[in-house]
């Protein structure tokens, strides 16, 4: 019996050890940037709801729909200043019409136009029973008191928005994992939603790594750069939703860092932490993050530039290590941070919008790797979208990226000649 159960222990830990190790040896490995896409959103998880006003959503996921609480229009409504009329009246035009009244926006004509008979309309205001068209008022003549002339044959529902043209009550407007933009205001709030139904913004941490880097407001010394990486983390990730905690720079060193990562992932949703990924004797992001009992999901991508990207769960919260260099954090981050940051709010788009361009010059990828090479997409004069190359040199390039709109993707060992179409990624 004991036998037995020192045989089970002894299989139980020999797993453990085999699956740690499987893992381990399995985050290694260079991955491609759809399987590391894939891995994020297996990972996220989902953030509760809430209510808010209107006026404050716009950038919001919708958690709920929209949908239409009335008809729209709510009646026949006329799209020009004129006179209201039975259509067949107006055959024969010139044709002259007895005046009857007058129908605004918020105070309509509430009398059945008989035949012989127009109301004098405005753009908006309701179209009174009995009429079926509207002529406007440049094809009119006032022929004496009390009479309008019109002068030109109007047809059936001319210059009329009929009842429910544009939506009808209980239709969808807007669905759930919308994000709300300012353009959509309007429309909900047309439909009676003062308050608007929302997932939760993502709380996250941000930590800079690196004894070379000091703060934005400081002038370096000799071998030093600003910390540029925080502030435009801090930019991206508001944009996608979130709420941002700037925290301190890190120097170089195991015992610190292992202190902020633990303090940052008790009050935050994501983490991420820039520098300190790749496998130098100054890298010490992922030997933290091991000594923490983080599971590290992956560690190498096979993606130019990013390769050294992490991503890693640690009590249940996300980590993303991104490589130092800023146009390396900007191209990981719209790939990796923001799909999950989206995907945590429910958005059902969670990727940028790709689309097509057509190189002006040759352009090359790496060998081993896909490239996303920082591209200004602008469209000529046929209308085409053509590719403007930035003269990118390299992933600490930010001067060339800060003019970029695009992502153009180069698979790896490919090279496009002047000429052909690139996939693209448009930058939000």
């Amino acid at each position: 019996m004991l036998a037995a159960s020192k045989h089970a222990q002894d299989a139980k830990k020999y797993s453990k050890i085999f699956y740690e190790f499987s893992s381990s040896f399995a985050a290694k490995i260079m991955i491609p940037v759809s399987e590391a896409i894939k891995i994020i959103k297996r990972e996220t998880f989902s953030l509760r709801t809430e209510t808010i006003d209107l006026s404050e959503s716009v950038g919001r996921v919708l958690a709920g729909e929209i949908s239409a609480d009335m008809d729209l229009p709510p009646f026949d409504r006329s799209q020009m200043d004129g006179f209201a009329a039975k259509a067949e009246d107006t055959k024969g035009a010139p044709i002259k019409l007895k005046i009857v009244g007058e129908s605004v926006a918020g105070k309509g004509f509430d009398k059945k136009v008989k035949h012989g008979e127009a109301v004098r309309i405005m753009t908006g205001a309701r179209v009174p029973n009995g009429a079926d068209a509207v002529q406007k008022v440049e094809n009119t003549c006032k022929f004496d008191a009390g009479f309008i002339e019109i002068l030109e044959t109007a047809k059936t529902k001319q210059n009329i928005i009929k009842r429910a043209e544009e939506i009808k009550k209980g239709e969808k407007i807007f669905s759930k994992g919308e994000i709300i933009t300012e353009n959509m205001i309007a429309s909900i709030a047309s439909f009676g939603y003062a308050k608007v139904q929302v997932s939760g913004k993502p709380k996250v941490a941000i930590l800079a790594t690196g004894s070379e880097i000091v703060d934005v407001a400081e002038k370096p010394a000799k071998d030093q750069i600003r910390n540029s990486n925080s502030i435009m983390l801090a930019v991206f990730a508001q944009i996608a939703g979130a709420e941002v905690e700037v925290l301190p720079i890190v120097k170089d060193e195991m015992t610190n860092l292992k202190s902020q990562i633990t303090n940052a992932v008790e009050k935050s949703d994501v983490l991420i932490i820039t520098g300190g990924v790749s496998v130098g004797d100054y890298d010490f992001t992922k030997p933290a993050l091991r000594e923490l009992g983080a599971e590290i999901c992956f560690e190498r991508v096979s993606l130019k530039p990013g390769k050294p990207t992490v991503f890693a769960k640690l009590n249940d919260k996300l980590v993303f290590g991104l490589p130092g260099n800023p146009v390396s954090v900007a191209v990981t981050f719209y790939l990796f941070v923001r799909t999950a940051l989206l995907q945590m709010q429910g958005a059902r788009n969670l990727e940028l919008k790709k689309g097509f361009a057509v190189a002006t010059e040759k352009i090359k990828g790496a060998k081993e790797r896909d490239s996303f090479l920082p591209v200004s997409v602008e469209t000529n004069a046929e209308g085409n979208l053509i590719i403007e190359s930035l003269r990118f040199s390299g992933s600490s390039n930010f001067i060339a990226f800060s003019r970029a709109n695009a992502l153009a993707f180069v698979p790896q060992g490919k090279t496009f000649e002047r000429g052909e179409v690139i996939q693209i990624t448009f930058l939000p």
